[in-house]
């Protein structure tokens, strides 16, 4: 008679064949609901001037329900095979050092985001799907909701999935001034009493 271990299910998610299977598909991507930033470009551009990525950095990012940035952090990516369940844990070891959990919570009331900065073209690679799936668990692990995945290349930033982008920022290109990557400020409302009262009290 001869025995034998089956491989544990650790040893089995180390083949590559399993790590092929923790990455999301452009397709699957798209199909998974992922709300849509209002304006990419300023998450972007603020994200780029607070951590001045360089390549293999992922930024990500907690934003409130105004897509507000409330928490972010960056890290180097480790040289080893792309792989979603590494970068979800490299994600949540950010996520909860940087903010509190969501977890009581019915319904998320605040999105991740990442931005990661790599060498090559917009396309997607399988690297970009390790990232996503690596996101959405983390997200849910976190108690949040899974907001965007966005590289930024030589050529620029894309939003992948949605089709958006632009030239700037990318990895060459200089961070903005924090002041300019920001919302700009709302502009004061005139009229009423309190604007005739300041309006007296100057002319005197």
């Amino acid at each position: 008679m001869t025995f034998g271990f089956a491989p544990s299910s650790a040893a089995s998610l180390s083949t590559p064949a399993a790590s092929a299977t923790r990455l999301l598909e452009p397709a699957e991507w798209a199909a998974a609901g992922i709300p849509l930033l209002r304006n990419p470009r300023e998450v972007v551009s603020g994200l780029h001037a607070r951590h001045h990525p360089g390549p293999e950095t992922a930024i990500v990012a907690v934003l409130d329900q105004d897509e507000r940035v409330r928490a972010s952090a960056s890290f180097t990516r480790r040289p080893a095979p792309a792989d979603g369940w590494m970068f979800r844990n490299a994600l949540l070891s950010q996520l909860r050092r940087v903010v509190p959990h969501d977890l009581r919570r019915r319904t998320p009331v605040r999105t991740a985001v990442l931005l990661y900065c790599r060498d090559g073209d917009a396309r997607w690679t399988e690297e970009d799907g390790a990232w996503m799936w690596g996101l959405r668990d983390a997200c849910t692990l976190h108690g949040l909701r899974c907001g965007a995945y966005i590289t930024l290349t030589r050529d620029g930033w894309q939003v992948l999935g949605e089709g958006r982008g632009g030239r700037r920022p990318s990895t060459g290109s200089a961070p903005e001034p924090f002041a300019t990557a920001e919302a700009p400020p709302r502009i004061p409302r005139t009229g009423g009493v309190a604007s005739d009262v300041l309006r007296r009290a100057a002319a005197r």
